[in-house]
This record gives structure tokens, C-alpha cells and sequence, in this order.
């Protein structure tokens, strides 16, 4: 009995010792406790913060961050980067949007209607990834090129899809769905957890993601393998799509309506969460309930800042900072030669005969 039991304490020790030897859980643990640290001083400077109402608000403003934010983290992890994902969040928001009011228009069934339309935005949007996909792993165009050209592209697509009108939409049916939920729980948290579940499973216990790791890790070496490389980095790109278009339908939901400026900004948060949670911009590293407490810090700090009075340009100064620090501390991890002591000994020594 005594043998068994050492055999169960043995057995669970190895057990976090491999969680704790994942690529990335180290920054994980660190922003996990920056982030209860966090939580304690918002409480005590404004106790409002940590109220139901508020709680509920936060929840609300993280779920569609974490939401691109783990399509991000897949493409970072391959050592890419996709521009596009906002401008996919606001071309999904439009289509939806304008094919919710010709249904009406056209009498359709409500029902079948709204499960038709986000049928058709899904696709649409994946095609957009799917394009990332080939240029990057076919075509060999540098990410930040290729998808800030899709970025563009979406954007238009969204502004021609009805002639640059904002439509609002009556169909409760599809708010309730993507928005308002069940439960005392607004939708968008459930989704957010729902897609976090699949994609991590994805990430960490299928070939797919075992693909993912090994091109960001060594491309080269992933190639020689057997991996096939093209098809394994244009995944990442339809992921991320399809993961915005999702966020699109979520901010449609919410407001009523699709605009122009829906998703703006949202490439950059999704950047900030993932690389906050540890997520590597070298590629190789990272996981996605990192992405996850990313994702928390950039709500609680945007939220509670508020709350203590501070105006949004210091708001947005304060998380420039933490994303710039978050990714100097993974170079230095990292053992980036830019950051040698040897380096900066050459560098200070130029400077000085120049």
C-alpha cells in the first residue's frame, strides 16, 4: 500500500515537473502573479473595481482580446506576425451586418437565417487567412508584408460590402446567440472559453500543434523532418481568421449594427496579449493560457486605470510599456546577442572613438 502510494506522489511530481519545463511557463507563472498583484492594488484604490457590475464588465472587454489573441499566439509561435486580424474582425462585423438586413428584406426564416450568415462571414473571412496562408508559406512573402496588405484588403472589402452605411440589425435571435447569453453570463465568455479549450488542446496535444512549435523552434530542421511546412504555417493564418471573424460577429452583436471602424486596433491588442503571456516573437515559445493572462493584464490595467481616474493616453502608455518590457525580458531569456555584455562593451567603445 505504502509502495502504490510513493508510486502516485512520484507519478504527480513528474507531472508538474513537465508543466513546469513547457516552453514558456516560466513568464507564465511571473505574469500570473503580476496580475494577482494587480488585482489587489486596483482593489484597494478604488473597491468599486473588484464589484459583480465591474467584474462582469471586465469579462465582457477581455473575451474577444483573448479571442484573436489566440490566433495571434499561433502565428507568433510560427515566428509570424498577421496585421490583418482587425481589419478581418470589421469586414466579418460588415458581411454579417448586411446579410442579417437582406434577410429581412428577403423574408427568410430568422432562425435558419442568422446560422446561414455566420456560416457565410466564417468563410469569407477564412478565405482572407487562407490568402495569408499562401503568401507567407508559398510565395515566401515576409508576414508583416503580406498580411498588411490583406489588412488593407479587408478593411475595403468591409467598406464596400454595403456602400460605407452603418445598418443596425433586428434580429434578437443572433444578439442573444454571440452577445447577451444565458446563465448570468454574457456570450462572448463562454465562446472565449470554449475556443480557448479546442485551441489548446490543438496546441499542445496534436500534430498540428507540434507542427506549429517546430517551425517557429527551426523551420529548416522542421522542413527536414517530414513536416510539411507549407500547409502547417498556412494553418495559423486560417486559424487567426477564422478566430477574428468570430470577434467580428461578437462586436456586431454587441452594438446592434455594423461599422466601419469595427475591429480597428484589435491586431495590436491581440500582439499585446500574446507577447504579455509570454508568447515568444522569435517564435518556438509560448502558451496559449499565457495568452490568456495576457489578455487579463491588458483588461485589468485599461479597467482599472480607469478606475482610478487616469486618462486613456496614459492608459495607453502604461501597456506600451509592458508590451516592450515583456518582449525584452524574452530576448534576454532567450540569450539574444544584442543584449550580450560583450555587445554593449563594443557598442560603448565605437561610441566613444566616433
Amino acid at each position: 500500500m505504502q509502495g502504490k502510494s510513493n508510486e502516485n506522489s512520484s507519478n504527480f511530481k513528474g507531472f508538474i515537473q513537465e508543466i513546469l519545463a513547457a516552453r514558456g511557463m516560466g513568464q507564465v507563472i511571473s505574469v500570473t502573479c503580476a496580475l494577482i498583484v494587480m488585482v489587489i492594488i486596483f482593489g484597494i484604490i478604488n473597491p468599486r473595481f473588484l464589484s459583480k457590475d465591474n467584474i462582469d464588465n471586465l469579462l465582457r472587454q477581455v473575451a474577444p482580446i483573448l479571442i484573436i489573441g489566440i490566433g495571434q499566439s499561433y502565428v507568433l509561435i510560427t515566428g509570424g506576425i498577421d496585421l490583418s486580424i482587425g481589419s478581418v474582425a470589421g469586414m466579418s462585423c460588415m458581411v454579417s451586418a448586411t446579410l442579417m438586413i437582406k434577410g429581412n428584406i428577403f423574408g427568410f426564416p430568422q432562425g435558419a437565417w442568422v446560422i446561414l450568415v455566420t456560416i457565410l462571414t466564417i468563410l469569407s473571412c477564412i478565405c482572407i487567412g487562407f490568402i495569408n496562408g499562401i503568401l507567407v508559406s508559398k510565395a515566401k512573402l515576409p508576414a508583416f508584408i503580406a498580411t498588411l496588405g490583406t489588412m488593407i484588403i479587408a478593411r475595403g472589402i468591409a467598406q464596400l460590402v454595403n456602400g460605407k452605411n452603418t445598418d443596425s440589425i433586428s434580429s434578437n435571435g443572433f444578439r442573444q446567440f454571440f452577445y447577451y447569453g444565458k446563465a448570468g453570463i454574457f456570450a462572448p465568455v463562454w465562446i472565449a472559453l470554449i475556443l480557448f479549450i479546442v485551441f489548446a488542446f490543438i496546441l499542445s496535444a496534436t500534430k498540428t500543434g507540434r507542427h506549429t512549435y517546430a517551425i517557429g523552434s527551426n523551420y529548416e530542421a522542421a522542413k527536414l523532418s517530414g513536416v510539411n511546412v507549407i500547409v502547417a504555417e498556412a494553418k495559423v493564418y486560417i486559424f487567426s481568421s477564422f478566430l477574428a471573424s468570430i470577434v467580428g460577429l461578437i462586436l456586431m452583436a454587441q452594438s446592434g449594427m455594423g461599422t466601419m471602424d469595427s475591429g480597428t486596433g484589435y491586431e495590436l491588442n491581440a500582439v499585446a496579449a500574446s507577447v504579455i503571456g509570454g508568447v515568444s516573437t522569435m517564435g518556438g515559445q509560448g502558451l496559449l493560457f499565457g495568452t490568456v493572462i495576457g489578455s487579463f493584464i491588458w483588461g485589468v490595467l485599461n479597467n482599472g486605470l480607469q478606475f482610478a481616474g487616469a486618462p486613456l493616453a496614459l492608459r495607453n502608455l502604461v501597456i506600451g510599456v509592458v508590451v516592450i518590457i515583456s518582449v525584452l525580458i524574452d530576448r534576454v531569456a532567450r540569450g539574444n546577442k544584442a543584449f550580450s555584455k560583450e555587445n554593449f562593451k563594443f557598442s560603448f567603445k565605437n561610441s566613444k572613438k566616433a
